[in-house]
């Protein structure tokens, strides 16, 4: 039987010690091996291993700058959020912060955006998904690959937040563990000394032996930022989650911490040991994929299928996370009004059920359109959905400016995760995201495409919002 939520505001809890519960009816169902492992795991993206290799051909050794300026803007996001989400753990994150510091037109604006946002990713990762299991047993097609894995991981996450935790605990560790295993093995290759390895070990020749580090000229680089930008998105689900955690505050502030070596070790030391045991245009890279380009040069048996598994942990993963991700979105806009008010109900488990089936179905649907319209009904939802990432976390900016005095006037003592070198840093974050922004409209092609759509979606959702605060100032001065 569905409980109703309590009348707590969205983003308060009970306390921010370790028996604190969600005060929105919502269960603290995450363990702390649960939050940790969520927060090392959501900036390693099936991207990573899928989509790199084209950024390498790309800029070529140079990408491993793209990657770090890219890095250090969400290394400082982040920040900025953990202050935010560690002071006030919320469900809605970074829309509940906006709603508070901007105003409701800015929490319902950039949830909604969150929200398409990662109900598309459902579609392409359960797509993804699909494509590699149908290669091992093709005798089920595709699309029903998609049903079945789309039906298992939304039944884990409405049976219990805690069973989303566990299999995303088991996802994001194999992640990691082959990751960390790729990057020890690739630079034991890279200095000749592993056993029976294939590759010649050449050190860090490969890192200028063809044409240089900047192969590409310094142009290059940007480009490589507009490829590899995406791959970083989930960086912030750790403070959504968070908010049904045992103690939200260690929490936040543990990932928070933490954000700079995951980003290191996982992203740049793993394209660092790709560019130093194979030359950059190396065929290979982009016809393979780096990863597996990389470990075919060692000679790892099977290489291929080792990736394989790998990259559909990694999907697995996205798709559990997406899920949970929307579904959480959904219902903290529901408890704001900014949503049907069933999406803020929640089961005797503290699940949002309404919330998390109205993402399944239109994550359904985008497969349908995957399928059915791929060139056209779902390339418009991809490319709309592009630069909402970048929209995500110039709002996150913005909002941390407002939200750090009203912290200090409410609650002073909860400022225990600060944002570097206030507002300057901030401000300098700003500028990075629109100069990003810009360089994809001044780039063309498909990035101009999906900057242009998604500030399109974006305004449709802005107007809504206008007109639905209106509404509701006009409904109170006739009440009044």
């Amino acid at each position: 039987m569905n409980t109703q939520p309590t009348l707590a505001k969205e983003g308060e809890t009970t306390g921010n010690t370790g028996d604190s519960q969600p005060s929105d009816g919502l269960k603290a169902g995450l363990k702390n091996r649960h939050l940790s492992m969520i927060a090392i795991g959501g900036v390693i993206g099936a991207g990573l291993f899928v989509g790199s290799g084209s950024g390498i051909a790309a800029a070529g050794p140079a990408i491993l700058l793209s990657y770090a300026l890219v890095g250090t803007m969400v290394v400082f996001v982040m920040r900025m959020l953990g202050e935010m989400a560690a002071a006030r753990p919320s469900s809605g994150s970074f829309s509940a912060y906006a709603d508070q510091a901007l105003g409701r037109w800015a929490g319902f604006t950039i949830g909604w955006l969150y929200w398409f946002f990662w109900v598309v990713v459902l579609a392409v990762e359960a797509t993804a998904g699909a494509v590699i299991l149908e290669s091992w047993i093709p005798a089920v097609p595709q699309w029903a690959w998609a049903l079945i894995v789309m039906v298992v991981l939304t039944a884990t996450n409405l049976a219990s937040v805690s069973s989303y935790g566990e299999f995303e605990f088991w996802f994001a560790g194999i992640k990691v563990v082959a990751i960390a295993a790729f990057v020890v093995v690739g630079l034991l290759a890279v200095f000749g000394v592993l056993p029976g390895s294939d590759n010649p070990g050449a050190g860090f020749a490969h890192l200028s032996d063809a044409g240089g580090f900047l192969p590409m000229g310094a142009g290059a680089i940007l480009t490589g930022v507009l490829m590899v930008v995406f791959s970083f998105m989930g960086s912030e689900i750790v403070t959504l989650a968070a908010g049904e955690s045992e103690d939200p505050q260690k929490a936040v502030t543990k990932a928070t911490n933490s954000v700079i070596w995951r980003i290191g070790v996982f992203y740049l030391g793993s394209i660092f040991v790709v560019l130093t045991l194979l030359p950059w245009n190396d065929k290979s890279i982009v016809e393979k994929g780096s990863y597996v380009a990389a470990l075919d040069s060692i000679g790892i048996p099977h290489a291929g299928q080792v990736m394989n598994v790998i990259v559909l942990t990694a999907v697995l993963s996205c798709l559990n996370s997406g899920l949970y991700t929307a579904s959480r979105m959904a219902f903290s806009l529901g408890r704001r009004g900014d949503a049907p008010k069933a999406f803020a109900k929640t089961n005797k488990r503290g699940v949002p059920t309404a919330a998390i089936l109205s993402s399944v179905v239109f994550g359904f649907v985008a497969v349908f359109f995957n399928y059915q319209w791929p060139d056209t009904v779902f390339a418009f939802l991809l490319n709309s959905s592009g630069a909402v990432a970048l929209f995500v976390w110039l709002v996150i900016c913005v909002t941390q400016l407002r939200m750090r005095g009203i912290i200090l006037r409410e609650s002073p003592e909860k400022l225990v995760v600060k944002m570097w070198l206030f507002p300057y840093l901030t401000w300098a974050t700003i500028a990075m995201i629109v100069f990003v922004l810009g360089y994809m409209l001044y780039d063309g092609g498909s990035a101009r495409e999906q900057v242009v759509l998604s500030l399109l979606v974006a305004a449709l959702v802005l107007v809504i919002a206008l007109v639905k605060d209106r509404f509701a100032k006009g409904s109170q001065l006739t009440d009044k």
